[in-house]
């Protein structure tokens, strides 16, 4: 392999743009393409070789790829790139994102890549990068040094030498998926595929299980999507709530591009916010004799529901960061039995500390049927106070906003732990910058509906108008 460093900022510009703070991502094929897979998957070699855990097979990356046209291709280009840097592949197809985390750790391997773009237009695609034991490789945690090291390389002509061979894991990963499933009573799911990866591992994984029907929606792999592959946007529910009013079903739940997010909609039709599913399950896992006293993450824009719920069943709440790296990293270091984004990412100490939509849907099914309650009755008391969602407000200078912000409230608990959280008691509210653009993100929560919209007007005064799509 040639290396080299002097290259035009104008050569490399296009792949200095699709790596993302988590991820690398963009459209196929002026930015994501063939090339610029095979030097990610050398990059990410020569990186992860200088890992100091030992794994089991410390020359071994796990390649998978979701159901996008462009990703098999990729994935070709990927392995080439691994197996030129000299490590081995064990390739295990078409799959969701969250069976990468499974295999990493079942093959005890050094890292792995899943080729996707999640819940991205089909045109995108991209990588999502795992080291050992499957922990996330973020731009704080090595995906920098991968950048570089990919943009340092000179052609993709280098022979391979590191081995290949194709494996098929779902009966493994069935097996400890439904580990986290004790279904009680008898439960009818609408299921929305989104034309995803869930179309692809939803029967594999849950076909045939006693006391569950599931009807299939868009579980067909079609090349598009029909609707939007990203299930917190209301909208993209909207064909499954009319297939609930239509099947009276207990319940139905709707999975992003990717499989690695699954979102909850009850049996009247009215969707479930991710942090109210943490709010549900939290006690669940508290409850079994083995996790008394356990720790579960958050991330802080969740409900302060969340935190009422873990404390009333004896655990210890932990608020954390947003971000799949820090929610992971902190439920290692606290042995966290379980963990909730509001962006509908679910994390289980007994999945590596790595999150799945599939083990969520397991979860939720179980609690579901451990009562006789419909799932609407459940979540009932969790909507007891009144939530904004995430607005988004354009703003030229985010620092000197945020500085006005704390200023505005000089009485109020002030944390800088990600963004700005302002707690004034009765309610309170979190800013944050976000990675890409000239935007603040606000998540605001009070007692009631008439509370929430008046503390969301006296902010629009210092923040302007939010931003309409985002």
């Amino acid at each position: 392999m040639n290396g080299g460093s002097f290259f035009s900022s104008v050569l490399f510009a296009p792949m200095e743009k699709i790596f993302k703070a988590y991820d690398v991502r963009a459209t196929y094929p002026d930015m994501v393409n063939e090339e610029a897979a095979w030097k990610i998957g050398f990059a990410t070699s020569e990186f992860l070789k200088k890992a100091p855990e030992r794994v089991k097979q410390q020359k071994t990356l796990v390649v998978g790829r979701d159901m996008r046209p462009s990703s098999p291709s990729l994935a070709k280009s990927l392995c080439e790139g691994i197996r030129a840097a000299g490590l081995d592949v064990v390739d295990i197809g078409m799959i969701d994102t969250s069976m990468i985390y499974f295999a990493i750790n079942h093959l005890d391997a050094l890292g792995g890549i899943q080729t996707t773009a999640s819940h991205n237009p089909i045109q995108y695609n991209g990588f999502k990068i795992s080291g050992p034991k499957a922990r996330p490789i973020g731009e704080a945690s090595g995906l920098k040094e991968i950048k570089q090291i990919a943009l340092a390389l000179k052609g993709t002509s280098a022979t391979p030498t590191g081995a290949y061979q194709q494996q098929d894991l779902w009966a493994c990963y069935r097996k400890h998926v439904l580990s986290f499933l004790e279904l009680k009573r008898p439960l009818r799911v609408v299921v929305d595929g989104s034309n995803g990866m869930a179309g692809k591992m939803v029967m594999p994984v849950f076909g045939g299980v006693p006391n569950l029907t599931i009807v299939p929606m868009l579980f067909e792999i079609i090349g598009k999507f029909i609707h939007e592959p990203n299930p917190l946007v209301e909208s993209n529910l909207d064909m499954l709530k009319a297939r609930i009013e239509s099947d009276k079903p207990d319940l139905g739940a709707c999975f992003d591009g990717d499989a690695d997010r699954c979102a909850f909609v009850d049996e009247k039709g009215q969707s479930i916010p991710s942090d109210l599913i943490t709010a549900l399950l939290a006690p669940d896992f508290l409850r079994q004799p083995k996790n008394k006293g356990a720790t579960i993450v958050y991330d802080l824009r969740s409900s302060h529901v969340v935190v009422d719920e873990i404390k009333a069943a004896g655990g210890v709440p932990r608020r954390d960061r947003v971000g799949h790296s820090f929610i992971k990293k902190t439920m290692a270091e606290s042995k966290a039995v379980f963990g909730g984004e509001l962006s509908g990412h679910f994390y289980f100490r007994d999945n590596f500390y790595a999150d799945s939509g599939a083990i969520a849907f397991a979860r939720v099914l179980s609690v579901l049927s451990a009562g006789k309650k419909t799932l609407s009755e459940l979540m009932t008391p969790l909507r007891r106070y009144s939530q904004s969602g995430e607005l988004n407000f354009r703003v030229a200078d985010k620092e000197a906003k945020i500085r006005e912000l704390a200023a505005t409230y000089p009485k109020a608990e002030v944390d800088y732990l990600d963004g700005i959280t302002v707690n004034l008691g009765d309610w309170w509210f979190n800013v944050r910058q976000s990675n890409t653009e000239p935007l603040l993100r606000l998540n605001l929560e009070a007692p009631n509906h008439a509370a929430m919209e008046g503390k969301v007007a006296e902010l629009k005064k210092i923040l302007g108008e939010p931003v309409v799509g985002h």
